[in-house]
């Protein structure tokens, strides 16, 4: 008997062993997931970057289609990242035709390949029409993709890289579906100029010398993110007047003196700064640069890059710098077309020129290089200015993130690099002491280019920090 216990005791000390070690897989720890403060924003640089370079030749994205896709973009890539940031909401209840996919509780995710994903995803559908135009320039999105793609398959798994990545082509998808809704935004861009559209006329009212239809005369109808129905329409311009006493004529006024200025006295410093500082914020011409609004996301890219913010953090940046910007040209593109308010190179040509005869050839200091045009005007009313809104939406929005805080309090000083090297026009770095002077300054801008009266640029900045705000009201934080 004792024989037969002795034989069989290694079989149970083995039985024993599988029990206990059974055991404490049960009680076993859950796997740490991380959140998405511990990975750093890379992943939004890459297509800042990829995103500025496709806009920048994108027939009809200025000026209201390409801040709209920054909003679905940043919104999109943001659900993504929310369930791993414990103290953010999620929009989706903010808006009721929108039904995203909810991530299961405790499913690890490696978020910059979930962010990666959705803007893979989201991209190739706002630019569907490169493909056709810019078969390079639309390659370089699955590029971007694919180059992402194989940075992180060297820091997760093939099992967790597959399942993040399909939960980012989900958000994205969903949040496409929603977008195709807004039937006044959705593919605007290929009629920016709809043959329909008639303005008005009478003294005082918009129209454009050289013929050209005005651009997105609806878009003041598109969807918008937080602003309401009244943040939409401006304040009353200036009443017109003729008349060389009145408001409106000195401001018309202004702007014909400071170009004048700037034109004859080319070697006076006063006049180089007010040159450069046009041409420095211009961004108004297709394949020359990118346009006005993604301006903004340009300082911000830089920015991203110089404070070093984690990927949660970006997610937030981005996502209201988006929608901020977005709303800022519905409201302003709203009042344009409201209002009707004519532009500076009209009405000094017609009315300055009694008072100053050289006024009657007088054009702005818009000029475009590549095709040796000069003297262009924006083919849309003057009131308000689109780049003073867009300005004013996008310092609030970075002020929001980098000021009054221990690091910078209540400034921070930037030199802005997105134009080093151009030599087609003065693109020479600026340097500013704080957001808000980076607004005032790209609001300024269009009174030495000829293009805007104070008035446009005033109201302007002002309609862009209202849709800044209401972005910021909105409920983030849990």
């Amino acid at each position: 008997m004792k024989l037969v216990q002795l034989k069989h005791f290694p079989l149970l000390l083995i039985a024993a062993f599988l029990i206990t070690l059974q055991s404490c897989r049960e009680f076993q720890q859950p796997t740490v997931i991380a959140t998405a403060d511990q990975y750093d924003s890379k992943v939004y640089h890459e297509w800042n970057q990829t995103f500025l370079t496709i806009e920048r030749y994108a027939r009809g994205y200025r000026p209201g289609p390409a801040p709209r896709a920054l909003g679905y973009l940043g919104l999109s890539a943001y659900e993504c990242v929310v369930p791993g940031m414990p103290n953010n909401n999620s929009m989706r209840s903010l808006y009721s035709e929108l039904e995203l996919p909810t991530l299961p509780a405790n499913t690890e995710i490696y978020w910059p390949a979930a962010v990666n994903a959705s803007y893979a995803l989201l991209m190739e559908r706002f630019f569907f029409h490169m493909e056709n135009d810019y078969p390079d320039l639309y390659g370089s999105i699955a590029q971007t993709y694919q180059r992402v793609h194989a940075q992180h398959a060297n820091e997760a798994s093939t099992e967790l890289l597959e399942r993040s990545e399909q939960w980012g082509r989900d958000v994205a998808a969903a949040i496409y579906e929603w977008e195709t809704k807004d039937v006044k935004g959705h593919n605007a861009f290929l009629n920016a100029q709809p043959q329909e559209y008639t303005p008005p006329t009478g003294p005082g009212l918009w129209y454009d010398f050289r013929g050209q239809r005005g651009m997105f005369p609806y878009w003041g109808e598109v969807r918008t993110f937080a602003i309401s129905e009244t943040d939409k329409l401006a304040r009353k311009p200036i009443p017109y007047s003729e008349n060389p006493n009145s408001l409106f004529y000195d401001q018309a006024e202004e702007v014909y003196k400071t170009v004048k200025f700037i034109n004859e006295n080319g070697n006076d410093p006063q006049a180089f700064d007010q040159k450069w500082l046009g041409e420095f914020w211009s961004d108004d011409l297709l394949n020359l640069t990118f346009s006005p609004p993604p301006r903004l996301l340009a300082i911000a890219d830089q920015i991203d890059q110089i404070e070093d913010i984690d990927l949660a953090t970006a997610a937030e940046l981005y996502a209201k710098l988006g929608m901020a910007l977005h709303d800022n040209g519905v409201s302003v593109w709203h009042s344009k077309y409201y209002y009707n308010v004519e532009r500076p190179d009209t009405y000094i040509r017609r009315v300055l020129a009694a008072q100053y005869p050289d006024a009657a050839d007088w054009v702005s200091n818009l000029n475009n290089p590549l095709t040796g045009v000069n003297g262009l005007s924006p083919a849309f009313p003057a009131y308000p200015s689109g780049h003073s809104g867009f300005g004013g939406a996008g310092a609030k929005i970075l002020s929001s993130f980098f000021e009054f805080n221990s690091k910078h309090p209540g400034t921070y000083t930037f030199t802005d690099q997105c134009h080093l090297g151009r030599s087609e026009f003065l693109g020479m770095p600026r340097t500013y002491r704080s957001m808000a002077e980076v607004g005032e300054e790209d609001a300024y801008s269009r009174i030495p280019l000829g293009v805007h009266y104070r008035m446009d640029c005033d109201e302007g900045l002002r309609l862009g920090e209202i849709a800044a705000q209401r972005v910021l009201e909105l409920p983030w934080k849990k």
